[in-house]
This record gives C-alpha cells, sequence and structure tokens, in this order.
C-alpha cells in the first residue's frame, strides 16, 4: 500500500511535496472513517485527481482482463466483463466535514464466479445506459478486500461499456422471475411487483449501543399482502425514488424471513426498488367504524382523540428501556383504546386532535371500557390530523366540539359524579403533599390544590404522581380528564393517574386574567356579617377587619406528637365581629390591637352555631390598600357599635360583645389556679404524688396554670354569675399567674388568695362579655372578654 501511494504521489510530486501530501491523506482518512470502503490509495487518488486533469478513457496498456476466478486483493488497473445480475439502489452519504457523495453495487457474473463491484459519486452516472441482464466491460478497476469476500472498485477514470459478441458467449444467462406475494415462504431471495398501499415513518432501535433506523412498506398484489424493511441507510430510497403510497413498484432481490410466525420481506444490499407503472390491482382503503371493532389484524381505524394518559417506562428483559402510552380515540359510533410503544410514545398527539391509524391489530382487552384494544407495532402508521377524507373528518370534527374544555363556573351544573372533564386554569394555591396509608397496606400521596379561571375556583386532589409534580402558583395548566367528586355540596376534581396536567402559554389560556386579578376576585372580601350566610366548612372566604381583642398563644401538642400553637383574634368591621384561629406560625405574626388586616382565604369553621374563621399556613393575611383601611371605623368607632350595652334582665344565652356594668357582690377566691396539660392543655388530677393527664395519658412533670375568678355582679336589674379567665382574670385581681403562683406555693395554700379575691367586693366593674346558658343551674351565665374599667 505504501509503495503504491508513492507511485500516486510521482504524479504531483511537481506540485506538492510529499511530506504535505501525506497530511493532506491524513486529514481526509478523518473525514471518511466512517466510509468503511475508502482506504488510503483511494484518498490519494482522490488527491491526485484534484491537481491532474486527465480523460476518463482507457488505457489499453494498463486494463489487462482478467477473469473473476483470478481477481484478489491488490490488483487495480485491470478489466473485468461479464453480465450484470443485480444493481442496488444509489445510497448517499456525508463526510464528517459535510461532503456529500454517493455509493451503488452491482453484482457481475463471468462463467469463473461471481463479484460485487462499488461505484462512486461519479461512475454512477454511467449506469443509467444499463440495466440487469446487460453484459459489460469494466475498464481500470481496483480489487479490495470486501465485507464478504474481494470487491471490485472502480476509480475516478474507469469506465463501463456495453460489450457484444463472442465475449458473450458462456456467460450465465439472467432470468427475472416475479414472485407472486401468497407463494413467498422464509428464507427466499425474490423479484416482486406489487402496489405500496403503507409507509411507515422512520423509526429507530438500539443494537449494542449504537443507534439505526428502519422503514416499513406494505405492498399488496393479486395474491395477497407482506411487509418490506428498509434498514439504515437504504431508508434514504424513499426519498430518492420519491416513494409514496399508492405507487406500484418492482423489488428485485429482496430476502424473506419468518417473524412472528408471518413472513415479511427486508430489502437486501444489492437489492434495488424500482418505481413505474406496473400492472398491479389498484388499493382502495377502507377505514373502519370504530363502534364496528372486534378481534382482527390490519385494520385502519380514524378517530378523534378523547382521551391522553402520560407515557410508562419499562425495563425489557435484555436490560433495554422500553415506553407504552394509552390513548382513546372515538367517532360517532363509539370509543377505542390505542396502545402505542416506544418511539410513538414521543409523538406530538393532543387531545381533540383528528388520529388515522393503519396496520393496527384489534384485540380483546379486559381492562378497557369498550373490552378492546388497537396495538400498535413496527409496521403500523399513525397520522396526525391528516388531509384526506374529508367526508370524515367533517363527522369528526362535529364530535371534537364536544370535548372543548369547560368553564369551571359549569362543574356545579354536573349532576353525576364521576364525570370526567376538562379545564384550563390557573394554579392558585398549592397546598403541602401528606403521606397516608392505604386499606392494602400501600402508602399514598395526596396534594390540594386550587385553580381558577375567569369564572370561578375550584379545589382539586393530586394523587401520587401527579403529587409529585412541579408545579407553582400562577402556572397555567389544561387538566385533561380530571374525574369530579361531591363533597359539603361542592364539586371538586381527583387529579390520578389517568389525568393529563399540561402546562400552557399564555397564548392558549383563552384570555385568562392573570393572577392578581384572579385573586382578587377569588379572595374579595366580603363583610363580617355576610359569614352567616356560609354554608360550607370547604369555602374559603376574605375579610377585612380590625383587630378589637388578642389573645395569648398556647401551645399544644398534635396526635402525631409534633408540638402546635394557637391564638384566638377578634376581628370586627362595621358590620360585626368575628373570632378567628391563628394556627403554628401565623399564631407569631406580629399584630396589635387596633390593626387593619385583610385575611384572604381563612377556612371557615362552625362553633355552636357560630361561624369563625381558621387561619392557617395557606392563608394569606396582609395589610390591606390604603383606601380599604380608611373605609373601616376607628377602634373606638367599632367598640361603640359593636358592644351594646344592656342590663342583667335584659340578657339572653345568644348575646355576644355586650357591654354590663354593676358592682361585684361576690367573689369566690378558695381556688383560682388550675393545673393545665402543657400538650393537649386539658385539666390535669393529682394523683399519688405525679399530675397525669387523662387524655394524654402521660404523667405531667410541670404542668402550666390557669387562672379562673368566678363572681357575682349584680345591677338594678338582677344579678349574673360571670368568669374571668386568663387575662382578665389577672387584671382583675392586679396579680399575674406567675406570681399567684409563687405565693401559693410559699404558702402551701390554694385558698391564701382568698383575701384578695374577696376584695373585690363592693367594685363596680363594666366588662364585656359573652352569654351562655348553664344548662346544670338553669340560669344566663357570662364569659368576660375584657374589662372596660
Amino acid at each position: 500500500m505504501e509503495n503504491d501511494v508513492k507511485s500516486e504521489y510521482q504524479r504531483i510530486s511537481d506540485k506538492i511535496s510529499y511530506d504535505d501530501f501525506l497530511k493532506r491523506i491524513e486529514d481526509m482518512k478523518k473525514d471518511y472513517e466512517d466510509v468503511s470502503f475508502m482506504d488510503e490509495l483511494d484518498i490519494a487518488r482522490m488527491i491526485v485527481g484534484e491537481y491532474i486533469d486527465e480523460e476518463n478513457v482507457p488505457l489499453a496498456k494498463d486494463n489487462e482482463l482478467r477473469k473473476i476466478s483470478e481477481l484478489e486483493t491488490g490488483l487495480h488497473d485491470i478489466s473485468i466483463t461479464g453480465r450484470i445480475m443485480r444493481i442496488s439502489n444509489a445510497k448517499a452519504f456525508v463526510t464528517k466535514k459535510g461532503k456529500e457523495g454517493k455509493v451503488q453495487n452491482i453484482m457481475l457474473s463471468d462463467d469463473t464466479g461471481e463479484i460485487r463491484v462499488v461505484l462512486w459519486t461519479d461512475n454512477i452516472k454511467q449506469l443509467k445506459n444499463f440495466s440487469e441482464g446487460d453484459i459489460v466491460k469494466i475498464n481500470n478497476v481496483e480489487i479490495k478486500d470486501g465485507y464478504r469476500s474481494e470487491e471490485a472498485h472502480l476509480q475516478g477514470r474507469s469506465t463501463i461499456e456495453k460489450v457484444e459478441g463472442e465475449e458473450a458467449d458462456n456467460l450465465p444467462e439472467y432470468a427475472e422471475k416475479i414472485t407472486k406475494i401468497a407463494d413467498i415462504k422464509g428464507e427466499m431471495q425474490v423479484n416482486v411487483i406489487a402496489r405500496v398501499v403503507r409507509i411507515s415513518r422512520i423509526r429507530t432501535y438500539n443494537s449494542n449501543g449504537r443507534e439505526g433506523q428502519f422503514i416499513t412498506l406494505d405492498l399488496k398484489d393479486d395474491t395477497g399482502s407482506i411487509s418490506l424493511t428498509l434498514w439504515n441507510k437504504d431508508v434514504e430510497i424513499i426519498n430518492e425514488i420519491e416513494l409514496k403510497e399508492g405507487d406500484s413498484i418492482k423489488i428485485l432481490g429482496a430476502q424473506s424471513r419468518v417473524r412472528n410466525d408471518e413472513v415479511n420481506l427486508t430489502h437486501s444490499w444489492i437489492g434495488r426498488i424500482i418505481k413505474d407503472n406496473f400492472d398491479v390491482p389498484e388499493y382502495k382503503e377502507e377505514v373502519m367504524k370504530i363502534g364496528d371493532a372486534h378481534e382482527m389484524k390490519d385494520v385502519t381505524l380514524m378517530g378523534v382523540v378523547s382521551k391522553i394518559q402520560d407515557a410508562i417506562t419499562f425495563q425489557r428483559s435484555d436490560g433495554s428501556a422500553g415506553s407504552v402510552k394509552s390513548i382513546v380515540i372515538s367517532d360517532e359510533t363509539g370509543s377505542i383504546k390505542i396502545t402505542l410503544w416506544n418511539d410513538d410514545t414521543k409523538l406530538d398527539i393532543n387531545k381533540g386532535d383528528i388520529l388515522k391509524i393503519t396496520g393496527g391489530n384489534i384485540e380483546f382487552d379486559d381492562y378497557s371500557e369498550t373490552g378492546y384494544r388497537v396495538n400498535t407495532g413496527w409496521s403500523s402508521k399513525i397520522v396526525i390530523n391528516p388531509e384526506e377524507d374529508a367526508g370524515l373528518k367533517e363527522v369528526l370534527e362535529e364530535h371534537k366540539k364536544e370535548l372543548e374544555p369547560i368553564k369551571i363556573e359549569d362543574l356545579h351544573k354536573l349532576e353525576d359524579e364521576g364525570e370526567e372533564v376538562d379545564i384550563i386554569g390557573r394554579m392558585m394555591d398549592l397546598y403541602d403533599a401528606n403521606e397516608f396509608q392505604r386499606a392494602d397496606g400501600t402508602t399514598g400521596l395526596v396534594r390540594s390544590v386550587k385553580i381558577a379561571d375567569d369564572t370561578g375556583t375550584v379545589r382539586a386532589s393530586l394523587w401520587d404522581d401527579k403529587a409529585k409534580l412541579r408545579l407553582n402558583r400562577g402556572d397555567l395548566v389544561k387538566i385533561e380528564n380530571a374525574k369530579t367528586r361531591f363533597r359539603d355540596d361542592s364539586v371538586e376534581l381527583s387529579i390520578g393517574k389517568t389525568v393529563r396536567i399540561i402546562k400552557i402559554s399564555e397564548n392558549d389560556a383563552q384570555s385568562l386574567p392573570p393572577i392578581d386579578e384572579l385573586e382578587g376576585e377569588m379572595y374579595k372580601p366580603i363583610k363580617i356579617s355576610a359569614l352567616e350566610n356560609i354554608k360550607s366548612e370547604r369555602d374559603e372566604v376574605g375579610i377585612i377587619g380590625r383587630i378589637i381583642n388578642l389573645y395569648d398563644v398556647n401551645e399544644f401538642q398534635r396526635s402525631n406528637g409534633t408540638m402546635g400553637m394557637v391564638r384566638t383574634v377578634e376581628l370586627a368591621d362595621d358590620t360585626g365581629s368575628v373570632r378567628a384561629s391563628f394556627w403554628d406560625e401565623k399564631a407569631e405574626m406580629g399584630l396589635n390591637r387596633g390593626d387593619v388586616i385583610w385575611i384572604k382565604n381563612a377556612r371557615p369553621r362552625f362553633r355552636n352555631d357560630t361561624v369563625e374563621l381558621s387561619v392557617g399556613r395557606a392563608t394569606m393575611v396582609i395589610k390591606p390598600k390604603d383606601e380599604d383601611i380608611a373605609a373601616l371605623p376607628s377602634l373606638e368607632e367599632i367598640e361603640e357599635s359593636i358592644y351594646k350595652t344592656k342590663k342583667i334582665e335584659e340578657l339572653t344565652e345568644d348575646d355576644k360583645n355586650i357591654k354590663l356594668s354593676g358592682q361585684i357582690i361576690e367573689a369566690y377566691g378558695d381556688r383560682i389556679l388550675y393545673e393545665m396539660c402543657p400538650n393537649c392543655n386539658k385539666r390535669v388530677e393529682y394523683v399519688d404524688d405525679a399530675f397525669v393527664c387523662d387524655f394524654c395519658g402521660e404523667e405531667i412533670q410541670q404542668p402550666n396554670y390557669l387562672m379562673i375568678v368566678p363572681c357575682v355582679i349584680e345591677d338594678d336589674t338582677g344579678t349574673v354569675r360571670t368568669t374571668f379567665f386568663r387575662k382578665q382574670a389577672e387584671e382583675l385581681i392586679g396579680m399575674t399567674t406567675e406570681k399567684a403562683n409563687e405565693v401559693i406555693m410559699t404558702t402551701a395554700d390554694e385558698g391564701s388568695l382568698a383575701g384578695k379575691v374577696e376584695d373585690l367586693i363592693g367594685s363596680e366593674i363594666t366588662v364585656i362579655a359573652d352569654a351562655s346558658f348553664d344548662e346544670y343551674n338553669e340560669e344566663i351565665r357570662l364569659i368576660a372578654k375584657k374589662i372596660v374599667k
């Protein structure tokens, strides 16, 4: 090889140095490393061809005629004669530097043997004057090692000429036998004339870490049907000969194989596909109605995509990854599930698309609603929104209208639970995911979210994998096939495995308002008096109110052992007042009496037929706008408005926030401190030298203390028992709970503060209180909320 390269260099030694020549060879070898049949000598000759211009004519002295049986690797500039038995389709290739080329093969036979002849880009145009069966002489060829045996490679100056006369004697005859499809068996090399009824899309595969591609043609003649697969570079033949469905073709040298008990064809390395007007029956495609589906193979269906499930990945037995995806298509006669595999799961199919599936197999399916499914395979073809079948498309377009997303306000018009609906909305509130235990012992995950459009809001539960999705407040989403469920007279959505959540752009959002505008509508504050109209604890409300009372933060222990905090806050506007429970971090907010706050999404809670508000982690507490603050009465005006003065004889058991003045005529101080469980805030008992909480079932090392001072107040109309708790009790006797406990512990006498309490008798007092009915004593009593003076 080295001597041959040097010999080539001598032809241009006056134009380039030998070192530069070798460097050019090395550079070009990198370009052609993917072209297995290009060796160093071929590249050297290409470089020489750039410097000299020789006529493409045979040189008699160099072209010694050889028999095929005499050919061996290393011979070059020889001639061979034989009959063309096969001509392949030309194949294109591209070097790493983007240089394009083509290669084509012919099989040449003489009376001593057969050899593959390789033609390159410039040689290929000579073949247009030749076909199978012609006898030719090929000049200036080189013999190389090939994939199977020696090969004859044409060079830049090689020529092909037709031969007749004596040189044609004793050569093998060429017979182009055409085999009917029905007569094809396994392991045959056949020629076929047929009509192309279906061309699949290009599919990929992975073999030993290398990716490849293939395409399938479904063929029919007057005896039957069969598929032909083209692999890797042969896939380009479809575009090269501009092949389309309905064309008639002749296939030469196809190889038959048996796969899954079915005979199919593979395009061989020396085969050829010729497109022409061959005499084969016309093919008319029949589209089956979905309602007529039953177990059968190779069907064509067309319908509107009415449901899409997310793709599921799995591991094959060989360790490679696969994927499967289910969709449902519908027409005016029914619906059917379609199973897509691997590359087909990546197709950009959306709900509402019209889908045409050809080459699918209808199989029985116990888990399908209709009892059947269409299984697609490597020979199936899937067309999204096809252009043809205008009449059928018209029917499907009408059916498609039934699949449009509905407005959230229309959810409340649905009568049956479990209906599948689509909505488009904006994510408003997202709560933390919670684990739970199913009846079968497995652990599940659920997350609540709230979604809004321009007509309303709806709560949805995201289950398991859907609960793990990365969703953010303000995201625009389309939710497909969510199931409705009724809860507390309202509709919610269940979003599980078969439901799709698709993030969409603002352009696809059907002009949904921005999040601030939706939020303003969602949490539009209502007057406190309107809370009386709330019917369900699942509603969420917004109010703007002024803080008129703040109570101490209380710690407690939850059933799961974690600690929590709660603080009661009383708010009022010009229509009334309401109590709100601020939980955990909300309990630690820096709030002051007289502050105006906007609670945007509090949960109502019903207690003794009275609505209270629950302010948790997901509730927003913000400062209102200046104009909203200015619209509220002052603290003094609110107190004057909501604290109605009453005489004792006027009291009713439903009275709230009444102002009552009178004289303390009795005060009970024998025991004013009570031990409380620090975990659950329940009373504890002193048993066997230890405090025990019956509720928690634990021994308490150090209880908390609750101060309670009962009194009887009298005015000119009657008397009423009034109880003072915590801060009100401390204010009443002028002593903190801690100080009172210190006195009792020092004196070891629970009644040591009785005298201090009895000193209250005769005092004039004005209190704000709530009334309740004591069924045991059958009398109205008061709970003091605030000591006015």
